[in-house]
């Protein structure tokens, strides 16, 4: 072997140890138990604007959508998921009992069939001890499974597979199966529905189904889980099961419109109730509704803008999807909605890492203070594509701004202080960079690092 081959072999490993390095250093992995549930059970915070626990503790929900898990999975690739998404600081995994995909026909990883004869009062025991196996890993790691009892085509068909099979009277009996089993476990949150609109019909038997767990389990928080553009309070928001109120701004919008009427309309909603987008767009999804021949697909500045127009409008929470991953994608499945990779090779894109900064932040500052509070800018906010927004808490702002462009912000929104401390948080690596401190008083013109696609910034303005 020559030298000069010698040299660039040499070369070309130390650059691979070197970008590895660089690689492992931006993650910055979450240390232990994604949630400790000493702090007791979940419940709705006194101001109705957030979740904490019995003892009072904050809790900021980060999920991840994994609406096949019990279906498509298993034993060891549920436990490879479940560590990735743990090391991530998820701490909310959303899955379904009877699946999308042929849930009722086509046997899960161990052969099982969910129902006897598809029949909602003849539950099989072999399939509910596996969802029952899989929910006590979740708890293991301090992982909250979002619990949906079915997906939607199984009430209303529409564009799935079906078949429907549920009326009132076996949805109540079903649900309240659901209760009697899962109501002593610690780690789960009720999610009724299922991508389906809760009018007409349907809502008779959401109702029922979410009155028979309840007349079993009142242990645990509910939800419901609506239709692409929809939000739960639409139809479910008077309703005493109805703990919180879920959106879905869905696949085929990017711009901060969808999020104004959802998010913020939730947040308005009287009596108070709180907000949360339960599907946002997915990372790795086509975009959906463009003219023909255009081909765009989110990626992590899209899932982050998602992230950040969602809580800064007022949600305690937010939740995650790829598309690959939802469905878990793996040869001899067949392909849903152009999806065009397999999950294990897409549980590590740039957006399934990002989450975990945003709960780190907001975990940092006053919790239960936390508002939109979008008079803090100054400059007029007209392009939608580009909208910048803010909240504050006790102490401290926050502004976010999508694509690192200046605005003008007032130092006078934090009370109790002469001076505002501003900070750049970056929210693809959760780094800090100090600006330094401000009279608080007038205003100030704040200039990001770095601005265009994929380059957001948040200001962060402190009590000095």
């Amino acid at each position: 072997m020559n030298t000069n081959y010698k040299i660039r072999v040499l070369f070309f490993a130390l650059a691979l140890i070197f970008s590895t390095y660089i690689l492992h250093a931006q993650e910055d992995k979450w240390q232990g138990k994604a949630v400790d549930f000493s702090h007791g059970r979940l419940e709705v915070h006194p101001d109705k604007r957030f979740l904490c626990h019995a003892d009072g503790t904050p809790f900021f929900y980060l999920g991840d959508t994994a609406w096949e898990l019990f279906h498509r999975l298993d034993e060891t690739e549920i436990d490879t998921y479940l560590e990735n998404r743990r090391e991530k600081g998820f701490n909310v995994i959303q899955a379904v009992i009877l699946a999308e995909l042929d849930g009722l026909n086509t046997p899960n990883k161990n052969g099982d069939r969910p129902l006897l004869g598809n029949d909602p009062r003849k539950p099989n025991e072999a399939y509910f001890a596996w969802v029952d196996k899989v929910i006590r890993k979740a708890a293991g790691k301090g992982m909250y499974i979002g619990l949906l009892p079915t997906w939607g085509d199984k009430v209303d068909v529409q564009w799935g597979t079906g078949p429907v099979i549920f009326d009132t009277d076996n949805a109540y009996t079903y649900g309240q199966y659901l209760g009697e089993r899962y109501k002593d476990f610690p780690n789960i949150i009720w999610i009724n529905g299922g991508d389906r609109s809760g009018g007409g019909r349907n809502k008779d038997i959401w109702d029922a189904m979410a009155k028979g767990i309840r007349s079993a389990d009142n242990n645990h928080l509910m939800t419901f889980h609506p239709i692409g553009a929809e939000t739960s309070g639409s139809w479910f928001h008077d309703y005493d099961w109805l703990d919180f109120n879920s959106c879905q701004t869905g696949h085929a919008y990017y711009t901060y419109d969808i999020f104004e009427k959802l998010i913020a309309g939730d947040y308005n909603r009287q009596p108070t109730k709180p907000a949360i987008n339960l599907e946002p767009c997915y990372e790795d999804h086509p975009v959906r509704g463009q003219p023909e021949g255009v081909d765009l697909w989110f990626d992590e500045s899209n899932v982050r803008h998602a992230l950040y127009w969602s809580l800064f409008s007022g949600a305690f929470g937010h939740t995650y999807g790829c598309h690959p991953v939802w469905q878990f994608m793996a040869p001899g499945y067949t392909p849903v909605g152009g999806v065009r990779n397999n999950w294990y090779d897409v549980l590590d894109l740039p957006g399934a890492w990002d989450l975990i900064h945003a709960r780190r932040l907001f975990e940092s500052y006053d919790f239960f203070s936390r508002q939109p509070d979008n008079t803090i800018i100054l400059t007029p906010q007209t392009e939608s594509k580009d909208y910048a927004i803010a909240t504050k808490g006790d102490g401290y702002a926050l502004i976010y701004l999508p694509h690192g462009n200046s605005v003008e912000v007032s130092l006078e929104k934090i009370s109790g202080t002469k001076k505002i401390k501003l900070i750049w948080f970056n929210p693809r690596t959760g780094k800090k960079t100090g600006i330094g401190a401000k009279a608080a008083k007038g205003s100030f013109v704040a200039t990001p690092p770095s601005s265009g696609k994929n380059n957001d910034w948040i200001l962060i303005m402190e009590r000095y």
